[in-house]
């Protein structure tokens, strides 16, 4: 493509005014400064893969999505869908957000109804699952104006006080539908100065940004 014509009132254009010395540049100063183009070129793609959003999308029977910042993908909880964390430089566990299935029984009647069934068993699943489990609270919850239930819990994971705020979630306007999603929410009580307590796990901090952009769909 050749170049756009410019007005000779208006040139001569930077390139030409460079291109004389750039072919009388020393080759190891040609290389030096390619080099230096490269270089910058990296720094900038760098920057944006760290301060930009990542993202993740799940299709088939239960499509969803999400955000996140500041979390690195892991090999997810046997059966689940996927998980991100954030650990300190030693690997300890700061923050963990993971999405598995979720498959109600048959039921009959409103799904706000069953849940609370449903969560009793699922209560008594992380006991024999988590060291030192206690129950803080659970009851309804919305994700993003999509209604659930949530368990909010202290427990031992990975061998260290975690709090955690698990969120059964199934997609909205949908008759008798039984599949959904299990949201596990983690954070270390010294993880974020502004989050002090299970209850307020994903209020803040590098957990909020999953949530906040969690969608069905």
């Amino acid at each position: 493509m050749g170049s756009v014509p410019i007005k000779t009132e208006y040139g001569p254009t930077l390139g030409r005014l460079l291109s004389p010395r750039w072919r009388g540049a020393p080759r190891l100063v040609r290389a030096l400064v390619l080099g230096a183009c490269v270089g910058l070129g990296v720094v900038v793609i760098a920057a944006v893969l760290v301060l930009g959003d990542a993202h993740y999308a799940h299709g088939g029977r239960v499509p969803f999505s999400f955000s996140y910042r500041s979390l690195y993908r892991t090999t997810p909880d046997s059966g689940g869908y996927v998980k991100v964390t954030r650990r300190r430089p030693g690997g300890r566990l700061e923050d963990s957000f993971a999405v598995a299935p979720l498959r109600l029984p048959p039921y009959s009647g409103e799904l706000s109804g069953e849940l609370p069934l449903y969560a009793a068993g699922y209560v008594a699943a992380l006991a024999r699952r988590y060291r030192a489990f206690e129950l803080g609270s659970e009851g309804k919850t919305r994700i993003n104006t999509i209604p659930g239930y949530q368990v909010v819990y202290t427990a031992t994971v990975e061998g260290q006080t975690m709090w955690g705020r698990d969120v059964l979630l199934l997609p909205p306007k949908r008759p008798g539908v039984r599949d959904g999603v299990q949201i596990t929410m983690l954070t270390s009580p010294t993880a974020d100065p502004k989050v002090n307590s299970p209850l307020e796990v994903a209020s803040d901090g590098v957990l909020l940004r999953p949530v906040k952009t969690f969608s069905f769909g």
